[in-house]
């Protein structure tokens, strides 16, 4: 199904990444007479639609689902599995103060939806390789980049090579693209980890999105499509870590459902539990001549907001739309001019968001009586006004800001 590509493998933009984002960005310019070259060290499979639930889910804002709309992907993860859910909550251990989101609030159908990672990817390659412009490479690693005047020169392990006028870089946060260009890297490590897992409840979750701020870190449940499922994360400090990954099976879900509150009961079931160190990355620039840099790959951040991926997503759909309009005015693909409006309008926006994550998880694990109590009032504020909850809500749901038209509805 893909066009035939000269057999020096010449294209007008190499993705390197076909995770997520990097799929996304491929899917964003299909439409366009341009040759795409994609390329990942794994080949993306169909996920089985009985298969047990992935640990690592997303949780996707209204905006993120516009743009799978918009590309076709949607309809393909709709197929499998995906999770809408309706209200959010967010409370504290210390303090009696809750705040609690309603998609009725607004007037909306749901605030986000919850869909299992490999689910994601493989609908967004999918869409992305059906396109007669764009190829495939995988599995396919990168081992070179070299610059000349007007081209990247893209060398793989096989021994490919590739001539382009620029290269995207969404191949992660060990991002070789990176790597290979000596784009410097400022890091916050948080000292914690997240421990990740799907379980079963003793209550329904009823489509909500719950996180609880103990002192050690927030704990999420996250609402799947079965009605007593979800995929929890709990952000915890590295000592304590350690220790609920070695507790045996019945006393870590006791754990689990103390440190929750018992807000949905027991836990009855969980499956294998995985963890990754919690660590905030911001490159210190997005772009170079001819090279950007998206995702994951250009930043990392706490999972307490579940903002990652959309952060990542909404990166794609600017570069995808500086290209086209700087087509719209004959500028070349790689153009200083598109390349430095993506940067633009992304860097400092999630590196607010950033900082702004950073702000909060220090704000609650502080443990002095008067910030507990400054917290209590102010989500006590925010939950007793309309108005102010009504702007979180739209905030939560990705719909505020320079939004990109893939992002609108």
């Amino acid at each position: 199904m893909n066009a035939s590509f000269t057999a020096d493998l010449s294209a007008d933009i190499v993705i390197v990444g076909a995770g997520m984002v990097g799929s996304l960005l491929a899917a964003a310019l299909k439409h366009l007479p341009l040759k795409i070259i994609l390329i990942d060290p794994a080949v993306v499979t169909l996920p089985e639609v009985d298969a047990p639930y992935e640990p690592r889910v997303s949780a996707l804002t209204r905006a993120s689902q516009n743009m799978l709309t918009q590309v076709g992907a949607w309809e393909l993860v709709t197929q499998h599995r995906s999770s809408p859910f309706t209200t959010m909550q967010v409370r504290e251990e210390e303090g009696r103060a809750e705040l609690q989101f309603s998609a009725e609030d607004i007037a909306a159908s749901h605030l986000g939806c919850l869909v299992e990672n490999r689910v994601l990817q493989w609908a967004l390659t999918t869409v992305a390789t059906q396109a007669e412009n764009v190829k495939f490479l995988a599995p396919e690693q990168l081992t070179g980049l070299e610059r000349y005047p007007n081209h990247w020169r893209v060398t793989l392990a096989s021994g490919k090579i590739i001539n382009t006028p620029l290269v995207v870089g969404a191949d992660g946060a060990m991002s070789s693209v990176r790597k290979l260009t000596a784009i410097a890297m400022d890091t916050w490590d948080y000292q914690q980890q997240a421990i990740v897992c799907t379980v079963q409840t003793e209550k329904p979750h009823e489509a909500c999105a719950r996180q609880v701020f103990l002192k050690t870190g927030p704990l999420a449940f996250l609402p799947l499509s079965k009605p007593d499922h979800c995929s929890i994360v709990w952000s915890i400090t590295n000592e304590h870590a350690q220790a609920l990954l070695a507790l045996s099976e019945p006393d870590f879900k006791q754990a689990l459902a103390r440190a929750f509150g018992y807000e949905l009961g027991d836990v009855l079931w969980c499956d294998q539990r995985h963890a990754f160190p919690l660590i905030a990355r911001h490159a210190e620039r997005y772009i170079l001549d001819g090279l950007a840099l998206i995702g994951d790959a250009a930043h990392t951040i706490h999972p307490l907001a579940g903002q990652g991926v959309n952060l990542g997503f909404l990166d794609a759909a600017v570069l995808a739309e500086e290209i086209s309009l700087g087509r719209e005015r004959g500028l070349p693909i790689s153009h200083r001019h598109i390349l430095q409006k993506y940067s633009l309008r992304r860097r400092h926006h999630n590196a607010l968001m950033m900082h702004s994550m950073t702000g909060l998880e220090r704000l609650y694990a502080a443990k002095q009586p008067s910030l507990i109590m400054l917290r209590n009032e102010g989500v006590g504020f925010v939950n007793s006004h309309s108005w102010l909850k009504n702007f979180f809500e739209k905030q939560a749901m990705g719909l505020e800001g320079d939004l990109p038209l893939l992002a609108q509805n």
